[in-house]
């Protein structure tokens, strides 16, 4: 069974899509569609932009999704599961026939400017910690005066941690003493996936139930749950609290291998995902799209 994943926030360079829109008609009339509907030329952005101008957040989601999404189009993937890194569910979404591409745009667009937001009420951070149990990074966590939180499971060995700034400070310095090899500091805008999203989290919810979703033609294995939903609202009641909870992704791959995943391939900007499957499963076959 072939799995479609997508990338999320990070996976963004200079002069991403450019290719897509020099050698794709359908390709070039979904970026022009995407300018109109953003009320800016973002293509501008994707494909001569700097590093600096598409490390903004209400930039880089509308990237990441774009890329992923048209790319997908253009391939005219026919999955049979499919999971998306954070930001990269929205673009399962499209993928899977739950959201069309203008909702789907829409949503990415109006999730990005509530984040960036919300990061500007409190100031927080995340940082990655490596070589680590997930159940002591947990703990830890727990120990830490504040908000900290486990946000991103990626592989083993490999979990982001999401808070206020202090408190991810702190809790660095701990993971070092309790053995990690690394605990530092990333260069994100806010804390992602903890509760201090949650201003983000409730304007979002009002977006996605005022968006129609649509039966999925395959089943999404959510950040949240980590297992295979086909229902839509259940697919959106899940994709409201992802906001301010962890990101399973760890163990979505090893549930989508479980159900009969046999090859997975990434969609979108980078090869981060691949990287992170192989880390996961190192016998499942990886495609870079």
């Amino acid at each position: 069974m072939k799995a479609y994943v997508f990338p999320g926030q990070g996976a963004q360079f200079t002069g991403m899509g450019k290719d897509l829109y020099e050698n794709s008609p359908l390709a070039k009339e979904l970026f022009e569609q995407a300018n109109e509907i953003l009320g800016f030329r973002i293509t501008d952005i994707m494909f001569e932009g700097t590093a600096e101008e598409l490390k903004e957040t209400k930039v880089t989601q509308p990237a990441v999704f774009l890329h992923s999404v048209i790319l997908a189009k253009t391939l005219n993937i026919q999955p049979d599961m499919v999971a998306g890194h954070s930001l990269g569910e929205f673009s399962a979404l499209v993928a899977n026939g739950t959201l069309s591409f203008e909702d789907g745009l829409k949503l990415v667009s109006q999730r990005a400017l509530a984040m960036q937001k919300a990061c500007e009420i409190t100031p927080s951070t995340m940082a990655a910690v490596l070589g680590l149990d997930d159940t002591i990074v947990e703990e830890v966590c727990a120990a830490v005066d504040g908000v900290v939180v486990a946000a991103n499971y990626n592989c083993p060995g490999q979990l982001v941690i999401s808070g206020e700034f202090k408190a991810v400070e702190a809790a660095c310095e701990k993971m070092k003493e309790a053995g990690a090899k690394r605990a530092l500091l990333l260069p994100v805008g806010g804390a992602f996936h903890s509760p201090m999203m949650e201003p983000a989290r409730e304007e979002l919810a009002a977006a996605i139930e005022a968006t129609t979703f649509n039966t999925p033609s395959c089943p999404v294995y959510q950040n949240v749950t980590a297992s295979a939903v086909a229902d839509a609202n259940e697919i959106k009641k899940n994709l409201i609290i992802q906001l301010t909870a962890p990101v399973r992704w760890t163990q979505s791959v090893q549930q989508m291998i479980k159900d009969g995943a046999t090859s997975f391939t990434e969609v979108g900007p980078g090869k981060v995902l691949v990287g992170l499957v192989n880390k996961i499963d190192r016998e499942v076959e990886t495609i870079s799209a």
